[in-house]
Formats: C-alpha cells, structure tokens, sequence
C-alpha cells in the first residue's frame, strides 16, 4: 500500500479491531474520511467501479464512464496516490487495476443498497436524489 489513504482493513470479514464497542481512533476516522472524500466524486467512484469489472486503460476508462482523456487521467492520479488504484505499463498502454479490493467491497455495497432501494422505492416515495447535496 502507498502512503495515501491506505486500506480500509477487513471490511468483510471479522476485523478485531472494530468488534468491540471502542470509538476507532482519530487517525482511522481521518484516513476512512480521506478514503470517502475521495470516492465523494462520482467520476472516481464511476471508475471505481469500472476498475472493479476489471483491468483497463484510460482510453476505456474515458469510453466506459463517458469523461475526458486529461480528467480521466486527473482522476486516476488521484487514485493511484490514495493506494486506491495502481498502474502497470504494457508496451505504450498504462493499464490501471484496484489496488485496495476492500474499496471494491465498499463501492458495491453502497452503490447496489443504493439501486436496491431506489428500484424498490420508485419515485414517487421520494428517493431519488435524497442523498444528493448533504455532504460537507
């Protein structure tokens, strides 16, 4: 893991650590805040998610979640210095794969609970949306 955001840890399995009742500590409340400001983004949680089907370059990446060449790149920067993606070079390509398979975890549980709900709920119960614009 690269210095950055690091891991989220054990998300699904048993992680000792979050078992009892203790508050995490400042600094494991800091990194997770890091980690969530970061996928804050629906480009980066977009590609997040597209990295999680598997390995791509910034061309496919660009194609899949419909942004630009230079803020696909911008985006991955990002990524790759949280320790959230990495990259390897294949001949001129630069292919970019999950580096942290507990962001991959927590991006599917959040996206599909979300789906879930709002395939369930419909529109006319209000979900759509409700989330949007509450965050700092």
């Amino acid at each position: 893991m690269t210095a950055g955001v690091g891991s989220f840890g054990n998300v699904g399995g048993a992680d000792s650590s979050l078992d009892d009742a203790r508050d995490p500590s400042a600094d494991v409340l800091a990194e997770a805040a890091a980690a969530f400001g970061l996928l804050a983004s629906s480009a980066r949680l977009h590609l997040m998610w597209a990295l999680a089907q598997g390995e791509s370059d910034v061309s496919g990446l660009a194609e899949r979640v419909g942004g630009a060449l230079p803020a696909i790149s911008q985006h991955l920067a990002k990524l790759k210095l949280a320790g959230l993606v990495r990259s390897r070079r294949e001949g001129r390509r630069v292919v970019y794969l999950v580096d942290d398979p507990d962001v991959v975890t927590i991006v599917r549980l959040m996206v599909g609970q979300l789906a879930d709900r709002r395939a369930g709920a419909g529109t006319a119960a209000g979900w759509p949306g409700r989330l949007r614009g509450l965050g700092a």
